[in-house]
């Protein structure tokens, strides 16, 4: 097995660097892992929304869309179960609603078990749209990593799982 080059430095390694100047007892550990997701993530964000730009969306409209879309037939849901998947408050909902609806792309119509609510679905036009854009959101993410070989990348997902479970069941972490 060959080893691979370590890759060069990055903005992290220097502030690692700056910290064992000038504090060398830290354990700067979680900053190198953290720094670097918090960066990919704003780098990353930035590549989705120009995959998204074509199609007139943002990535919280693609969000939208992607969970009307990910329902299945009927495409249907509504703002609450919209609001806790995206973990977004009803304010917030309702503006991407009005704007995805102005855009012909979702429909809110009374909900028939529920007086009082309402049902978001997906249009045909909505539906085209978000079948595109899922495919230019993928293709961005795929060339993200075209770095890494199949290997790699599966080992990168299953370590960020892990991650991801272990800060969400900590004491403390959000709900």
């Amino acid at each position: 097995m060959t080893e691979r080059p370590r890759p060069r430095a990055d903005a992290v390694d220097a502030i690692i660097d700056q910290w064992a100047a000038v504090r060398p007892d830290l354990d700067t550990a979680g900053m190198e892992v953290f720094g670097r997701i918090f960066r990919l993530s704003r780098a990353m964000g930035d590549r989705m929304e120009k995959a998204y730009a074509p199609f007139g969306i943002s990535r919280g409209e693609f969000d939208v869309l992607a969970t009307l879309r990910r329902a299945g037939e009927p495409y249907t849901l509504s703002p609450r179960q919209l609001s806790a998947t995206l973990m977004l408050t009803t304010g917030g909902m309702t503006g991407r609603l009005d704007k995805l609806e102005a855009a012909g792309l979702l429909r809110r119509s009374p909900d028939p078990h529920d007086r009082r609510g309402l049902r978001v679905t997906l249009t045909d036009k909505g539906l085209r749209l978000i079948d595109e854009a899922v495919g230019a959101g993928l293709a961005a993410q795929t060339q993200a990593l075209s770095g890494l070989d199949a290997a790699r990348t599966g080992e990168l997902a299953g370590l960020l799982r892990e991650l991801l479970a272990e800060a969400s069941e900590s004491p403390g972490a959000p709900a």
